[in-house]
């Protein structure tokens, strides 16, 4: 598999493509090309041109979860391109749309520009999706195979009693916002020769959560994390534990970014091995 970052929160070492709060991965495998989410504003196109990433040749769009930062490039794709890949999405996904941050002013960050609640949703449903005549397929159980190689997880278990749901983060049910449990986050799977590949959006489940559910599944050996793992709210105690576990894990390649955190990211580079800042414009081959 070869994965390409086409857009993160950080900007690439050249200066030469665009950066944002989001995260866009574009995945080849030997039987399908994965589009895995979209960013905050379709300038993830814009870098594909950069990096000679056709994404007129994307047979599969997969979102993570309904956030803006994952999914806010889909309408430009779907506009500026005459292409109909299939949409995997989690059964959950429409439904818990309605998304928001409560903010009380302390964080400071992309999802919370003021004090009270903070709209971080999709601006699409599911009928403008089916009105393009994009197929979907929902994720109604643990996993759904996509190819030989490449599978989607979700209902993730709840191993790891230090990652807790975040309650400022809520949908919204009538005139009541309700903490989000996240039933719609899904991840990817890539079976390789070296082991399985997890590629993450965000993990507000739980990066270590995710990692221990798709692990069970294969009874295979994890071999690199890549992606989102939701560690910018955690606290030093937490962050040191999350390393801890990682080390016994025993994984190969970490490429944290996008809502990992620098405080995070600086701690996981000095204590485990095969780490790298999965940047905007980061390509990694994987046979």
């Amino acid at each position: 598999m070869r994965m390409t970052t086409l857009i993160e929160n950080v900007q690439d070492d050249d200066k030469k493509l665009k950066s944002e709060h989001g995260l866009a991965m574009f995945i080849e495998t030997k039987e399908c090309n994965i589009l895995f989410d979209t960013g905050k504003t379709g300038d993830f196109i814009d870098n594909a041109h950069k990096l000679k990433v056709d994404l007129k040749n994307i047979d599969v769009l997969v979102l993570s979860h309904a956030h803006y930062d994952h999914c806010g490039g889909v309408k430009r794709l779907l506009e500026d391109y005459d292409i109909k890949p299939k949409l995997i999405v989690s059964k959950y996904f429409f439904e818990k749309s309605n998304r928001y941050y409560y903010s009380d002013g302390t964080l400071k960050s992309d999802f919370s520009k003021c004090i009270g609640y903070n709209d971080i949703g999709i601006n699409f449903d599911e009928a403008y999706i089916r009105n393009k005549g994009i197929t979907i397929d929902f994720v109604k159980n643990n996993a759904l195979k996509i190819s030989d190689e490449v599978f989607v997880f979700s209902n993730f278990n709840k191993k790891y009693n230090i990652e807790k749901i975040n309650e400022n983060m809520r949908v919204k049910v009538g005139d009541k916002y309700i903490v989000d449990q996240f039933e719609d986050e899904i991840a990817l799977a890539v079976k390789t020769s070296k082991g399985i590949v997890i590629l993450l959006g965000c993990s507000h489940p739980g990066f270590l959560n995710m990692i221990s559910t798709i692990g069970e599944a294969f009874n295979e050996k994890i071999y690199a994390i890549i992606g989102g793992s939701h560690l910018v709210e955690a606290d030093s105690s937490r962050i040191k534990k999350s390393i801890e576990c990682l080390n016994n894990l025993n994984i190969e390649v970490i490429g944290l970014s996008h809502c990992t955190g620098e405080k995070a990211v600086n701690e996981i580079s000095k204590n485990c091995s095969g780490f790298f800042y999965n940047k905007t414009g980061t390509v990694k081959e994987i046979i």
